[in-house]
């Protein structure tokens, strides 16, 4: 009789968390009841779960709306009228046009389709019914029948009682949801843009006592109840069966590629690849994965064929048919990688591998999966994105008309950090307001979004389990996420995308153009081996280089001394803040160099962790700890395992398994103290580690990186300037171009191109660096120099291009004109001459005839040393060139960051020029940070700004910094920790001060 409930899922409208719809409905002695949300079928399959669990019958549908007009209501009659209902949101959400008003326009709604259609009274003339359509009426709405034709339209009569909120102060939270949704203040919401306060749970013998004068209604509704059954086992594996004709064809298959790829990788005499390979593919088989390895094989032959390069990373690189196939570069023989990390028996979900593609090629792969295996197959997976603490606080404060001063003040300020409602504090009633249902929505769900990478690959339609919608990335997504997929049974494919490989496929091009070298980029062994490359990750000179360039990284490579392999697997996973947070990362440094002065906390702890020093860095060292020393099964230890890495929805298993983890310790009679530290350690990865096969695959991609920046170094920093991605701002990967001996240009008319290039050593800034300046500008600049060859002079560019005043002006500020000899101010004063003395405008191309330029008697302008800078600052927000000749001070009067060590303990000043800062919480929840700077000579310095410094001298903004402090050492590495610093002023524009 509860056809038409709502969860927070019919977003910005209802309240109910899914579960607490159902736990009500149990409460009620609710036996049947439908999930009805607005067009969106998010958490149906979350709503069918808790029911089946708690004894309800689950009819699962939708509420289709137009804004904010109801049409009508769908339920599903069966489990095929489920996978219409989603097609027909998918249709109509993907077209972006608005859904039929009366069903019958519809082909996905007919009377075959297994649903039943709903209408509110009054929406459809009964008359037009067709065999499978009703009208609903609600208890509030009975008056209406006594204007309709009760009699001749009984059969079609149920009831329609609408439930989406629990209270008043629910009712109250639902109006600023919808106040939010339509942008308005809450005061100026209407009536028909919410529900009414009436959409609550009423009970079943108030809802028959409404009905009474109409007994045959709850007849209507309790046959149409009964004419809803689904049925689908959860949890069992639903993604595509097979790639080849059979199962079996597919095992011969995957066969024949793993062990050709041995013979490649490992030659054709290594026993135990062999037989590790047979053991994996008796496993593959036996859990029937044959067809997802195949399927990934057949996505990297695509990119393969295509010349995109990628990296296989995650768990599957444990696997060694994942590496005979090339799906991963990472030996797992090598890295004594287990194979049951990825794929066991206990394992309760399917395998996914995480494949990373450059940024330009991502789109285009997955564009090949849609085609290949059929758009009513594969959907991107989607997400959702929830209220939280700042998004609630400014949204609320529109809501209630508060000034944005105000709002500001309410919401987080200054560094991040963690905030909640219940420790903040209110002005006023309205900020009471505010923080009260702040606190009631925090964790609503807001919208919907996508998973980083996630693919499904259905065996059925993907309409059976989930309506999709068409985001701007262009691609069908799902709107279920991946815990509600994992539990239909649907497991991604991830493929993802990073910077870090178009700076490679990048470099290799340029290196091509340049040097007309060829590189095999994946000749990782040769790479481990290099000479050149050890000394380069030794001197920590990394900058630009996927995952090892960050500040705290290159710490850490220079504590660890690092030089190979498998030490920088290793740094991939101390580096995440679990593992750095709980103080094992400086354990595991000091035991990295002190190998015999310490003890294991245990002697099976040394047995599982030798190689390590007795700490937990890998995911794979966590389950170890808890199968071999506490006696967790593998189950239980892959829980722990899928906790750590975030990917775990629901803390009551892990509350069992933290209870068993203390029994079985104090079974095996451990003491307290060593099992509490034991699990301390094990806590403390929660969401931030990484496999050892996830380290490696970065590790690999890191050595790529390193290859091309030591022997190739200016084509490298010029891709990494072209694709706009790592963790420093293109400033300063310009200064590290600068150090390889590059010799830097600013934009030119007949030699840049949009992006930056290399000729030799001669580098021509791109025009895409001109912040104000048009694409389609440049573009038809470069189009008409390359057509009709260079540009002569100015006014040959303006008679050949067109090119208005503003955009010319840019160009000349730039001194992209300064192979003319003139001088800006020179040029600026022509440019202008000439746009005044052209009559009319002339058509862009070559003259038939080539003119002389006319001839201007000019004053004398003069031109200052520092005017170059302060226009490259103005037109691209930073200079090209080292930057201190703007500083107001000598940097001659400063210690140098390559004499740093000699004042190890003193105090001294430094002159930087900031390049970024991470601020981070103490203990007792105080902010601190850790800055990076470049002195006059573009080396680092690092200092450390703990909060009593931090609150007196705050960083504010880019800029030069003079930085007083103590020198300070850990492991070799030199810090400052700040104890006064201020910002200094710049040179005026026309200063005649030499430039440093």
């Amino acid at each position: 009789m509860y056809l038409n409930c709502k969860t927070y899922f019919s977003l910005r409208y209802g309240t109910y968390s899914t579960e607490e719809l159902v736990n009500t409905a149990v409460e009620m002695g609710i036996t049947t009841m439908a999930i009805t949300n607005i067009n969106n079928s998010s958490d149906a399959w979350d709503f069918y779960n808790f029911c089946i669990n708690n004894n309800i019958k689950p009819i699962l549908g939708a509420e289709i709306r137009n804004q904010n007009k109801v049409c009508f209501i769908l339920l599903a009659a069966n489990l095929e009228g489920f996978e219409n209902i989603n097609a027909f949101l998918s249709y109509y959400l993907q077209a972006g046009i608005p859904f039929p008003e009366d069903a019958a326009e519809s082909p996905f709604l007919g009377v075959d389709s297994g649903m039943f259609i709903i209408y509110p009274i009054a929406q459809k003339p009964p008359d037009k019914l067709c065999l499978h359509e009703f009208i609903g009426i609600s208890p509030h709405h009975i008056t209406k029948l006594f204007s309709f034709s009760v009699k001749t339209y009984s059969h079609k009569l149920v009831v329609l009682h609408p439930v989406s909120f629990q209270s008043k102060k629910h009712f109250n939270a639902h109006r600023l949801l919808r106040a939010i949704d339509n942008n308005v203040l809450l005061s100026k919401l209407h009536a028909h843009q919410q529900g009414s306060i009436q959409e609550m749970f009423i009970s079943t013998s108030d809802l028959m006592s409404a009905f009474s004068k109409y007994p045959f209604i709850i007849s209507n509704t309790l046959r149409l109840c009964d004419a809803c059954n689904i049925e689908m086992e959860l949890h069992t594996d639903k993604n595509k069966k097979t790639f080849s004709a059979t199962a079996d064809d597919d095992r011969i298959f995957l066969a024949k590629l793993a062990f050709d790829g041995c013979n490649s990788r490992y030659g054709t005499r290594n026993k135990k690849a062999k037989e590790r390979i047979e053991k994996e593919l008796a496993i593959i088989d036996q859990l029937g994965f044959n067809a997802y390895f195949l399927i990934t094989w057949d996505i990297i032959r695509y990119a393969q064929s295509k010349g995109y390069y990628y990296v296989g990373r995650g768990s599957g690189a444990n696997s060694i048919v994942a590496y005979c196939l090339q799906i991963t570069d990472v030996d797992p023989i090598e890295l004594d990688l287990y194979f049951e990390r990825f794929l066991n028996p206990y394992r309760t979900s399917p395998p996914d591998f995480d494949i990373d593609f450059s940024w330009l090629d991502r789109d285009d792969v997955i564009d090949y999966v849609f085609k290949r295996y059929g758009k009513k197959q594969v959907a991107l997976l989607g997400m959702v994105t929830t209220f939280q603490y700042n998004a609630l606080v400014r949204e609320l404060g529109k809501v209630f008309g508060l000034p944005k001063t105000e709002i500001d003040q309410l919401a987080v300020k200054g560094y991040a950090r963690a905030h909640s409602f219940s420790n903040r504090k209110a002005d006023d009633f309205i900020q009471q307001l505010i923080l009260f249902y702040g606190q009631l929505l925090v964790n609503f769900p807001n919208h919907l979004s996508i998973h980083p990478g996630g693919m499904l690959i259905s065996e059925s339609s993907v309409y059976r389990y989930t309506a999709v919608y068409m985001p701007p990335k262009g691609f069908p997504t799902t709107q279920i996420d991946m815990f509600i997929a994992e539990k239909v049974g649907l497991y991604k494919l991830d493929i993802l995308s990073q910077r870090g490989l178009g700076h490679i496929k990048e470099t290799l091009r340029l290196v091509q153009e340049n040097q007309q070298v060829s590189i095999n980029i994946h000749e990782i062994e040769k790479f481990k081996k290099d000479p050149k490359v050890k000394n380069q990750i030794r001197k920590v000179d990394t900058i630009g280089c996927f995952y090892i360039e960050s500040p705290a990284m290159r710490q850490l490579l220079r504590k660890l001394e690092c030089d190979d392999y498998i030490t920088l697997v290793a740094a991939s996973s101390i580096i995440r803040p679990g593992v750095s947070s709980s103080g094992m990362m400086k354990a595991y440094i000091e035991r990295y160099h002190n190998p015999d002065c310490f003890e294991y906390i245990h002697p099976i702890m040394k047995e599982l962790l030798e190689e390590t020093y007795g700490v937990m860095v890998f995911q794979e060292d966590v389950i170890k700890v808890a199968h071999h020393f506490a006696g967790l099964d593998m189950g239980e230890a892959d829980i722990l395992r899928r906790a750590m890495s975030g990917k775990y929805r629901g803390n009551k298993e892990m509350l069992r398994i933290r209870e068993k983890f203390f029994e079985n310790c104090t079974e095996r009679g451990y003491p307290d103290a060593i099992s509490k530290e034991v699990w301390r350690q094990i806590e403390s990865f929660g969401g931030y580690s990484f496999s050892k096969a996830h380290s490696a695959s970065f590790a690999v991609e890191s050595y790529q990186s390193l290859y091309l920046k030591t022997w190739y170094p200016k084509e490298f920093m010029v891709a990494v300037i072209n694709n706009f991605g790592g963790f420093y701002s293109r400033e300063l990967y310009l200064y590290e171009l600068e150090k390889t001996g590059a010799l830097i240009h600013p934009p030119c008319v007949n030699n840049s191109n949009w992006l930056t290039h290399i000729r030799g050593n001669d580098v021509y800034t791109g025009f895409i660096h001109l912040k104000s300046l048009e694409q389609s500008i440049a573009e038809q600049l470069i189009h008409e120099r390359n057509t009709s060859g260079p540009y002569l002079h100015l006014q040959d560019m303006i008679d050949r291009t067109g090119i208005g005043k503003e955009s010319l002006n840019i160009l000349i500020r730039i001194d992209a004109f300064r192979f003319t000899g003139k001088t800006k101010k020179q040029l600026l004063w022509e440019a202008n001459m000439l746009r005044g003395h052209q009559k009319q405008k002339q058509i862009a191309g070559v003259k038939l005839f080539q003119e002389a330029p006319l001839q201007f008697s000019l004053p004398d302008l003069p031109t200052y040393p520092l005017e170059t800078l302060y226009d490259q600052m103005e037109l691209m927000d930073f200079p090209l060139h080292n930057p201190f000749p703007m500083v107001d001070a000598d940097p001659s009067q400063y210690t140098p960051a390559g004499k740093i060590h000699l004042h190890k303990g003193k105090q001294v000043s430094m002159l930087g020029y900031l390049i970024t800062y991470k601020p981070v919480l103490t203990i007792k929840g105080d902010t601190m940070c850790f800055g990076t700077f470049i002195d006059s000579k573009l080396d680092w310095i690092d200092t450390i700004h703990f909060p009593d410094s931090l609150q007196r001298f705050p960083l504010v903004g880019n800029g030069f910094y003079e930085l007083t402090g103590k020198v300070v050492e850990d492991f070799g590495v030199f810090n400052l920790e700040v104890s006064h610093m201020q910002k200094l002023g710049l040179r005026k524009r026309k200063s005649n001060a030499d430039q440093q």
